[in-house]
C-alpha cells in the first residue's frame, strides 16, 4: 500500500475504502473553510463595546450636568483637557466600534466579491475619516480657548 494509517487519517485520504474527512461539504466544495479570524474580531467587538458604554455613560452625563447647554458653557467643559482626552477616546472608540459592526453586516449581506471588497474599503476609510475629524474638531476646541 505504501501509505501509513496517520497519514491516511489526517489528510482525509481514504482509508478503507471510505473518505474521512472533518471538513464540511461546502467548504469541501468551496475550499475556504474557516477563517481563523472571528474569535479576535469577536473579543474586539465586545472590549470596543465596554469601553463605549462607559465613555458614553461618561459623557451623557456631563451633558446633563452643563446647566443649560449654553455654548459656552460646552465651549468650556470641552477646554478641560480630561475632558478632551476623554472626548477624544470617545470618538475614537465609537468609530473603531462602529467600523467592526459595518465589516460584519458588509460581509454578512453583500455576496458580489467585488462590490464586497469595495464596501468594506470605503467604510473603513469613512470610518478613519470620521474618527480624524473628530478628535481633529475636539482637539481644535479644547487646545484653542
Amino acid at each position: 500500500m505504501g501509505r501509513s494509517y496517520s497519514r491516511d487519517c489526517a489528510d482525509g485520504r481514504f482509508l478503507g475504502g471510505e473518505v474521512l474527512s472533518l471538513r464540511t461539504p461546502l467548504g469541501r466544495v468551496l475550499g475556504s473553510g474557516s477563517a481563523k479570524d472571528g474569535t479576535g474580531h469577536f473579543v474586539a467587538q465586545r472590549v470596543s463595546a465596554i469601553a463605549v458604554l462607559f465613555l458614553g455613560s461618561w459623557f451623557l452625563y456631563s451633558m446633563y450636568t452643563i446647566d443649560g447647554m449654553a455654548y459656552l458653557e460646552v465651549i468650556r467643559f470641552v477646554s478641560v483637557p480630561r475632558n478632551t482626552v476623554l472626548l477624544s477616546l470617545l470618538c475614537v472608540t465609537a468609530a473603531y466600534h462602529s467600523s467592526l459592526g459595518v465589516q460584519v453586516v458588509i460581509e454578512d449581506y453583500v455576496h458580489a466579491n467585488g462590490v464586497r471588497i469595495f464596501s468594506l474599503i470605503a467604510s473603513r476609510f469613512a470610518h478613519v475619516f470620521l474618527a480624524i475629524s473628530s478628535v481633529y474638531a475636539v482637539l481644535q476646541i479644547g487646545l484653542t480657548t
